[in-house]
């Protein structure tokens, strides 16, 4: 499957069901990783338990959580439109098609 494209449900690949819950996804995820890290002095290896909480807040890596951010915020206003065997991205009104 290509990036950009749609997972079988019809839904973006990375995208949440609303930009707060994106959020914060991101902020548990972002948090996890650089605790995991920060506390190692104090902690040991044991606060290395925090980075898979963190890698599955952000589903694998920060950039999948950086497109999910970009598809959430597009979400309804961005189409890809094909005429012709051209496609190009039109924008949409948030109210309607």
């Amino acid at each position: 499957m290509e990036a950009g494209t749609r997972a079988a449900g019809g839904r973006d690949q990375f995208a949440s069901a609303s930009v707060s819950r994106h959020l914060a996804r991101g902020a548990i995820g972002f948090g996890a990783v650089i605790g995991s890290f920060a506390l190692l002095p104090a902690f040991g290896p044991v606060s290395l338990l925090l980075l898979p909480v963190g890698l599955v807040a952000l589903r694998g890596c920060p950039t999948c959580w950086a497109i999910g951010l970009i598809q959430t915020l597009s979400r309804g206003r961005l189409q890809r439109s094909c005429t012709d065997g051209a496609c190009q991205v039109v924008t949409t009104k948030p109210g309607g098609p």
